[in-house]
């Protein structure tokens, strides 16, 4: 199949290209820096500069390449997490998700692309009501009046455009690998990631590997819907963070009370590490025949940091 990967270079995209190039795909790459056009060749793809949040860019591209399928992987998160302003942090990536997402699905029209997976995300952010694991049919909190609101419709928009057009939208856990998760991992070991409380929010994680490797057969099947691309572990804040810090070589963190996390890194934070709700992959492993590496974060966050 031709693929065309919008976003080639984030820390998803530079394992999923190999993965598809593997499995005898021609893939279209795309990057925003022509300094990068080297990496997506070594990679094995076609690499080619494109604006996803201009429309003509994303047609042009779209146009040259002449896919079969679209993977819409484009973000902007940066390095420098910051809970506090979720709305400021996510503010570009946001605006990939919905003015990029709809320039994606219009040049897919244009050119006659009939199949789109984009990104979407499951991590922690599961409906907070009822057990602590959440399938694909509980729908997303949309976090009305804080500052997650601007991020929760961002995800929103993405998942209901791409089913619209009959695409499948796959809602990643909580991503860690190779770049995934320095910027986590860096602040553990300064104790600077402490646990909130009694730490009894849920998360979902995967590694990047079985994450590409779930968007591989999402494109091969050309699935429809949505899938929740986790592992078979979601597991509360006072599980995983004692594990990532040993598995990095840090002291324990320090815990302190809901109050002051507040006060420190605001609602979101607060949120994710008391209430959070985590996901099944069920679906994904039983639609999709998906098998993962990593089955859970404890065995992935030992080869990744250990």
């Amino acid at each position: 199949m031709r693929v065309f990967v919008a976003g080639g270079t984030g820390v998803l995209g530079r394992r999923l290209v190999p993965q598809l190039v593997a499995r005898g795909h021609q893939v279209t790459a795309t990057t925003t820096s022509a300094a990068k056009l080297g990496l997506l060749e070594e990679l094995g793809a076609e690499g080619v500069v494109m604006d996803g949040l201009d429309a003509a860019s994303v047609d042009e591209a779209v146009g040259k390449a002449r896919p079969d399928t679209i993977v819409h992987q484009m973000t902007a998160i940066s390095a420098n997490p910051d809970m506090k302003y979720i709305d400021q942090w996510f503010a570009l990536t946001n605006r990939l998700r919905t003015e990029g997402t709809d320039h994606l699905l219009a040049a897919a029209e244009a050119n006659g692309v009939s199949h789109i997976v984009a990104q979407s995300y499951g991590s922690w952010n599961g409906i907070r009501e009822g057990g602590w694991v959440k399938t694909e049919e509980d729908p997303l909190p949309l976090e009305k009046g804080t500052r997650m609101e601007t991020v929760t419709q961002a995800i929103h928009h993405v998942e209901e455009v791409v089913l619209k057009a009959d695409g499948a939208v796959l809602r990643y856990g909580g991503l860690y690998g190779p770049g995934a998760t320095d910027d986590q991992v860096e602040l553990v070991r300064r104790r600077q990631f402490p646990l909130v409380g009694r730490g009894t929010g849920y998360s979902s994680w995967v590694h990047l590997d079985d994450a590409a490797g779930a968007t591989v057969l999402a494109v091969e099947q050309k699935a429809r819907g949505v899938f929740n691309i986790v592992d078979d572990e979601p597991a509360p804040a006072s599980e995983w963070l004692p594990h990532l810090a040993a598995c990095a070589g840090a002291k324990r963190p320090m815990r302190i009370p809901v109050w002051l996390a507040r006060l420190l890194a605001g609602d979101t934070a607060v949120i994710m590490m008391t209430e959070g709700r985590g996901f099944s992959n069920a679906k994904a492993k039983r639609e999709l025949g998906w098998e993962l590496r990593y089955p859970s974060w404890r065995q992935g966050f030992q080869e990744s940091f250990g």
